[in-house]
């Protein structure tokens, strides 16, 4: 009998366990709902620009805005987590050792450098489309303060923008496709959080036109191909390397005036399919220095043609001798119509020019996005070379 009064009380607390657990959820659901519907939990949308200048021998295009979403997902009073998440941070966001005196990451404060860190670290994993950085706990103290979300997104979108800029190798990921995601741990009544990135529920964060590792393996071994090509054929001074990249670029790179086909922007369409925009010019001339160690900066601003229009432009500055000029390989690249030949005063126009002459048509930008953080450039030596 007593056995029986047992069991029966057993079961009663066990429906009362179900229906607790049943009333969690959707208490836990409805105020998740209420969340995202009063903006707790964010969908974040930055923006990476990416555009070109038309010379006056190039036809006007639209400028393009790359949007970049990122999600930030926060579920509820989650279970305590295990430690590999800790030991993971340390791997991850700790400073790689080969890292190169890189401009924009040296301008980026602690926070935006581990987010850097662990991209820069997980850049062989990453050619998979789908590997997840994770930052473990490393940004719990500022995502308990009130604006913590805010302020991580900012760190966030500062350091993508120089992760891409300052490595124009990573020509395969689109910000687009990658996410950065928060969920909370409490545990004895203390929330903390785990950061990570993936490709949220994107197939994979390549840019389009990449559908498999298999492909973007052939892409990054065609390119490599090229890159150890003109290395080896580079020989001599420092100014000899830099004339010697930027003929190479102006007689094999058409300009690409339709704006409509994949790889433009980047390194793959400049050197493999030899047709880009400015920015793939100025990725490649930078990715090719950099391979010979000669240091080489890409800019975005505006740029104002002979028609006196202004338009987005990218460009670069390189250090020749210890000193920095600049260089636009775009605008030393026009169009030539009825099959005429590029003479040299147009080939050299805009070649280690000196801030004299070279920024009365060219103007920095110092943000990348709007609202987003203001980098600096190298300061490009009066007189040109």
């Amino acid at each position: 009998m007593k056995s029986d009064h047992g069991n029966i009380i057993t079961i009663i607390l066990l429906f009362l366990i179900i229906f607790v657990v049943a009333g969690m959820y959707i208490v836990g659901t409805d105020l998740y709902n209420d969340l995202v519907a009063n903006g707790n939990i964010m969908k974040i949308e930055n923006a990476f620009y990416e555009g070109t200048f038309t010379d006056e021998d190039k036809k006007s295009n639209e400028e393009e805005l790359l949007t970049v979403p990122e999600i930030l997902q926060i579920p509820l009073n989650t279970q305590q987590d295990s430690d590999e998440k800790n030991e993971m941070q340390e791997q991850i966001v700790g400073t790689f050792s080969n890292i190169k005196e890189n401009m924009l990451y040296n301008q980026l404060n602690e926070y935006s450098k581990k987010i850097y860190n662990g991209l820069q670290n997980s850049k062989e994993k990453m050619k998979n489309g789908t590997y997840q950085v994770d930052f473990g706990e490393a940004f719990s103290d500022i995502l308990q303060n009130q604006n913590g979300q805010e302020q991580l997104k900012n760190y966030y979108q500062s350091a993508m923008e120089a992760f891409l800029y300052d490595n124009p190798d990573v020509f395969y990921l689109e910000p687009r496709k990658m996410y950065l995601n928060i969920s909370s741990t409490t545990y004895k009544g203390k929330t903390t959080y785990d950061v990570y990135i993936n490709s949220g529920n994107e197939a994979n964060y390549y840019i389009d036109g990449i559908l498999s590792q298999q492909q973007l393996s052939e892409y990054i071994q065609t390119i490599e191909s090229v890159k150890n090509y003109i290395v080896n054929n580079t020989t001599g001074t420092e100014y000899q390397k830099i004339l010697k990249v930027h003929n190479y670029l102006v007689d094999t790179i058409n300009y690409e005036n339709t704006i409509s086909k994949d790889n433009i922007y980047n390194i793959y369409g400049a050197l493999v399919n030899r047709e880009c925009v400015c920015e793939g010019y100025a990725k490649a001339f930078k990715y090719l220095l950099n391979s010979m160690g000669i240091d080489c900066v890409m800019v975005i601003g505006t740029g104002t043609n002979s028609e006196n229009v202004t338009e987005s432009h990218s460009w670069n500055y390189v250090k020749v001798d210890g000193i920095w000029y600049a260089v636009d390989v775009t605008w030393d690249d026009p169009i030539i119509t009825n099959g005429g030949k590029l003479s040299d005063k147009n080939r050299y126009r805009y070649f280690l020019k000196g801030s004299n002459n070279f920024n009365q048509n060219h103007i920095e930008r110092y943000q990348f996005t709007e609202n987003g953080q203001e980098f600096s450039y190298p300061t490009i030596n009066v007189s040109d070379y």
